[in-house]
């Protein structure tokens, strides 16, 4: 059978494939294009499942909102150079979206989930195929509230969601920005979990004994440095960056507002790195 330009780009338009890769399935299908998008996706799979074991450290950050509800979702890959290719952009994208409409619990009801009429896992096999990297569904968090969102996305590495009672748009932004910028522990000194001020209190305690000045003396100098690391740590105590000499807290006592509760995303953040040479990255990306 003979395989036309319209045949080839029909099946390009169904799956995403290059021109060439298109052909060379049709060809081998014998110009029966269903059969030839099954061995693609067979193929894609077989693909995907050959590079599962490649550390996805890199990868970008995607929003979706509506009126009343947000989401933040990270997918990895392998290098910074897909994470800003536009196929790999693209699906991030949609799938916020998604988990933004069909609110699915985590990430595995997400892989089942329907994305331009394939499973969201078979879709991310696709994209594998196609790019040639590793790529994860890695996490998501999703907010719906009555009170007020702000989220920023600084690149596309670092995320923030906020909920706020009170205050405006502009104010819910500016706090987004804030906590993209300053990396708040939590919001406010009780949230703290109480190993961490103990290990803390354990490290100054430490310090202060090798002062020689009285326990006493030590004592305060002790409380005086947790009450520090506190208000570095947490959101209420940490000097609002547009304005150093006011602090988150004061800035929201004026705007009578307050923070509910916030997530701050990192790409990457936890997954440990393979350390390549710089020869080796650019010939990766050469590749791909």
């Amino acid at each position: 059978m003979q395989i036309t330009a319209s045949l080839v780009k029909e099946m390009r338009d169904r799956t995403g494939l290059g021109m060439m890769e298109c052909k060379k399935a049709l060809v081998e299908a014998d110009g029966d294009i269903e059969a030839a998008i099954d061995t693609m996706r067979k193929s894609g799979a077989a693909k995907a499942d050959k590079k599962v074991g490649r550390t996805a450290a890199e990868g970008a950050l995607a929003f979706a909102t509506s009126d009343r509800a947000a989401v933040l979702l990270e997918v990895n890959c392998e290098t910074d150079f897909v994470a800003k290719d536009e196929n790999f952009t693209a699906f991030i994208g949609r799938l916020a979206s998604l988990v933004l409409e069909q609110q699915p619990a985590d990430i595995e009801g997400l892989k089942q989930l329907d994305l331009d009429g394939v499973p969201v896992e078979e879709a991310r096999q696709q994209l594998v195929g196609r790019i040639g990297e590793n790529i994860q569904l890695r996490r998501f968090v999703r907010r719906s509230t009555s009170a007020g969102l702000g989220h920023y996305l600084h690149g596309h590495r670092i995320g923030v969601l906020v909920e706020v009672d009170g205050g405006d748009e502009a104010l819910w932004r500016d706090l987004a920005m804030h906590i993209a910028a300053s990396a708040p522990l939590c919001v406010q000194e009780s949230d703290i979990p109480a190993e961490v001020l103990e290990r803390e209190r354990g490290i100054y305690f430490a310090q202060a004994a090798e002062s020689g000045k009285p326990e006493e003396i030590q004592a305060k100098m002790v409380e005086g440095k947790v009450r520090k690391f506190a208000a570095e740590q947490t959101l209420l105590g940490q000097p609002f960056v547009k304005d150093p000499d006011t602090t988150v807290g004061k800035l929201l006592q004026q705007a009578g507002a307050q923070v509910l509760s916030f997530d701050r995303l990192v790409v990457g953040e936890g997954i440990e790195k393979e350390e390549d040479d710089f020869v080796a990255e650019v010939m990766k990306q050469a590749k791909a």
